[in-house]
């Protein structure tokens, strides 16, 4: 889905709504950003943003045009921007793969500006209950949650909370991460053959993903 289509309906997902608020032509970095599909979906929502990035791997072909990206392991390697710098960072699918996370929320706090948001998303709980996938299929999109070998440990949002508060940041608000679109599609496509997109609709039916949103004091 091309985030641009709902720039006027930010509440229709807890990530847009987040990444709407930051302020025009603001900084926003990206940890853990992967293939870059998330950061090409904040590009498409918020143009005019500068865009920044840091992931273990290297950096993909297809980010978006102008983003600055530091490869690091964010469990023992600083981020080479400087303090005060970021309006607004997102992690999406990061902490639960990360044995510790002391250096990921001590960079975040000293690379945002005062007054400025993190927004952390990762697996719920609930996902340690679900049923695999079954038969042929076994294995080839996470339900359980692990699916994923790279899965290390759940974090809950009351844990993460506990992380971001010793770092210095203020817990704003936590709950289900969702995409309503995809939640209310779920019921029409019960009946039809597994694809990615039924099995995309049933995790924001089902809430498989927990999100925190924090601020670094004024």
């Amino acid at each position: 889905m091309n985030w641009a289509y709902l720039r006027p309906f930010p509440w229709l997902d807890t990530r847009i709504r987040f990444v709407a608020a930051t302020p025009a032509n603001g900084s926003l970095l990206d940890l853990g950003s992967g293939n870059g599909e998330t950061l090409g979906h904040i590009a498409e929502l918020r143009p005019d943003l500068r865009l920044f990035a840091v992931d273990k791997a290297g950096k993909p072909a297809g980010y978006p045009a102008g983003c600055k990206f530091q490869q690091a392991d964010l469990e023992r390697e600083k981020m080479s921007w400087a303090d005060g710098s970021m309006d607004a960072i997102t992690s999406t699918h990061l902490v639960e793969h990360l044995h510790d996370l002391t250096l990921l929320m001590a960079e975040t706090a000293r690379v945002l500006r005062p007054g400025g948001r993190a927004y952390f998303e990762t697996p719920h709980p609930k996902s340690l209950i679900l049923s695999s996938q079954k038969g042929p299929a076994a294995g080839t999109f996470p339900l359980n949650f692990f699916d994923d070998l790279t899965h290390v440990r759940v974090v809950s949002t009351g844990a993460l909370a506990h992380w971001v508060r010793g770092a210095g940041l203020e817990v704003l608000a936590s709950g289900i991460s969702r995409n309503w679109l995809f939640a209310m599609a779920y019921p029409a496509f019960v009946f039809l053959p597994e694809s990615r997109k039924k099995l995309t609709s049933r995790l924001h039916w089902l809430g498989w993903s927990a999100y925190l949103t924090a601020r670094r004091p004024i």
